[in-house]
């Protein structure tokens, strides 16, 4: 269900009272987790413990402005609270939205940020706050955090690249400029629609003996090359050829069609539980940095209706996600993170909808570093301001880096010019922290 909040009217195929329905029949009779039958064989622990010991990030990026009022922090019963009840959880005294049941089983492995105020309600801006924890500076351009994480985590043996973006659709919204002074060997590579890249397969006519011997005629070319002409845009050109070549290493990947029924099912066999079972499978697999990105939040009118539709995709497939990923003991090595370029208005206009909202908002994060459970920050009882523990996107990136065990205060170097990692004017959220 893609359709775009910003379009005219139109008539929703599916009735708030049936879905609503279908959530109080879930919170009677419990939601479902995957259980540790329904993995299989295959559900155990990675190949060597090495693996499991990688750091790992997973970003949910849901685009356009989710509502923190129909996810995180809701607020029935108010003026602005909309017509959606707040739910328990499985952490005693902390509630969500009513449309996120499955979500509210697995709170017990994640955490809520609740007083962001990024104080900018611009897309563009609040997206390049909430991937480089800065706002826009002139003179200096900021790695995202997924280049970040593959410079300072990943291995450069790995076959798969660093950071990958599983996208909607074609295209992406990634660039190699996301990484800024790091070079374009960290930059984002593209997972369009959740499918293999193109062209991942050797020629059929191309022996592995031949494909060798060009591989490494192509090096000894590319060394010559480089001895006059060496630069991080060179560098970055020549290893794309081993980036490739890793991929196509690690095909198998990609496919899912051989996981079991109950767990295609659990995840969901729509667009989005697709993406997230291939993230799971991608950071099984080695990779560093693994994005999704979930669209369609940016809703100016019919604002209710469009969460009923987003949310209720979301929801089962990213509470399977977080239940699969303990149950293969990668939780704990995982960071996991639920963000937007901001929130929703409080106030609900005249079409139904909220606009954009950057002064008092939530992310929720999970995982590697941060205490599961755990609820920072408040907003007063119309979701207007801030009024306990008000953070920003330093903040966070203080917070993930911390998680992750890197010094979040160290700094990049760039002609010897100090870059601090994170926003050296804030802190960690250390109350979110293990």
């Amino acid at each position: 269900m893609k359709r775009s909040p910003s379009c005219g009217s139109f008539e929703h195929g599916l009735s708030r009272r049936a879905f609503m329905g279908g959530l109080a029949a879930g919170a009677a009779f419990g939601v479902p987790t995957l259980g540790a039958s329904s993995l299989g064989a295959a559900a155990g622990a990675l190949s060597n413990d090495l693996a499991k010991s990688q750091k790992r990030v997973l970003m949910v990026y849901l685009s356009g402005g989710v509502s923190q009022l129909e996810s995180w922090d809701p607020k029935p019963g108010s003026k602005t609270g909309g017509p959606f009840r707040a739910i328990p959880t499985s952490v005693p005294g902390v509630h969500i939205s009513e449309l996120l049941p499955h979500t509210a089983s697995q709170m017990h492995r994640l955490a809520l940020v609740r007083g962001i105020n990024t104080a900018e309600d611009d897309h563009g801006k609040g997206s390049l706050i909430m991937h480089t924890g800065r706002k826009e500076e002139p003179g200096i351009q900021y790695p995202h955090l997924g280049s970040v994480c593959s410079k300072l985590l990943g291995d450069e043996a790995a076959p798969l690249p660093g950071y990958l973006h599983i996208t909607p659709g074609a295209g992406g919204g990634s660039s190699p400029e996301d990484a800024a002074f790091l070079g374009p060997r960290f930059g984002p590579v593209g997972i369009s629609d959740g499918k293999a890249p193109l062209n991942i397969d050797r020629p059929g006519g191309l022996t592995p003996e031949a494909d060798l011997a060009r591989q490494n005629l192509r090096r000894k070319v590319d060394e010559r090359f480089l001895a006059a002409r060496r630069t991080a845009r060179t560098e970055a050109f020549t290893q794309t050829f081993d980036q490739a070549k890793g991929l196509m290493s690690k095909k198998g990947l990609f496919d899912i069609v051989g996981e079991p029924d109950r767990l295609l099912d659990s995840y969901g066999r729509h667009d989005f539980g697709r993406h997230c079972l291939l993230s799971r499978r991608l950071l099984e697999g080695g990779a560093t940095f693994v994005k999704i990105t979930h669209t369609n939040y940016d809703t100016h009118h019919e604002n209710f209706d469009f969460h009923i539709e987003q949310l209720g995709e979301f929801d089962r497939s990213f509470a399977t996600l977080v239940d699969d990923l303990h149950l293969r003991g990668l939780l704990s090595t995982t960071l996991i993170m639920v963000i937007s370029e901001f929130g929703r208005t409080p106030n609900i206009n005249h079409l139904y909808g909220r606009d954009h909202w950057s002064k008092a908002w939530s992310v929720a994060l999970g995982g590697c570093g941060i205490a599961p459970g755990a609820v920072v920050g408040k907003t007063n009882g119309q979701g207007t301001e801030v009024v306990d523990r008000q953070v920003n996107g330093g903040h966070l990136f203080h917070t993930y880096f911390q998680a992750l065990g890197l010094d979040s205060k160290k700094n990049f170097y760039i002609d010897q010019r100090p870059i601090p990692m994170a926003d050296p004017k804030t802190e960690p959220i250390r109350e979110i922290l293990a």
